[in-house]
């Protein structure tokens, strides 16, 4: 029983207690983290992609809208909302509070950390697109879905 009782504890301590090397998780920085080293691709796409100010369409609506409804908008006019790391509100999170580089390419964490191209999505699937760009919300919004158009 001697034996047994530490071999517990630490099985309890090591469920209990989060540890960084115990999971790979990527959390979201912002779009602004990416201009570091990607200024080009952050001037083009701050500059022309209507998605990178697209918190702005929710501020427009925002009194008109429950708050059900402010949450459909937050999934694609935002980054990460709904995940570990991203945007919970304006006061809270106000670096993802518009559809940034990180919805594309995938959380930029590691990313940034390593500054390793594997550790990012280089090149979105249409999968990811069509998280947002599906026919139901081309169909009620009436806009043209474009693959990587006006990003960078």
């Amino acid at each position: 029983m001697e034996r047994a009782m530490p071999i517990l504890v630490l099985t309890l301590l090591l469920n209990i207690i989060p540890c960084s090397w115990a999971k790979d998780e990527r959390l979201y920085v912002g779009t602004e983290r990416c201009k570091e080293c990607h200024e080009q691709e952050y001037i083009n796409f701050t500059s022309y992609a209507k998605k990178a100010h697209s918190y702005s369409s929710i501020l427009r609506l925002k009194n008109k809208l429950t708050q059900e409804e402010l949450r459909t908008c937050f999934q694609c006019h935002t980054t990460g909302y709904g995940k570990p790391g991203g945007f919970k509100s304006e006061e809270e999170t106000p670096h993802l509070k518009d559809t940034g580089c990180e919805v594309c390419h995938g959380p930029g964490s590691r990313h940034v950390e390593t500054q390793d191209p594997k550790d990012i999505r280089r090149t979105p699937s249409l999968k990811e697109c069509e998280v947002c760009h599906n026919p139901e919300r081309v169909g009620a919004f009436r806009y043209k879905p474009l693959i990587r158009g006006g990003a960078h």
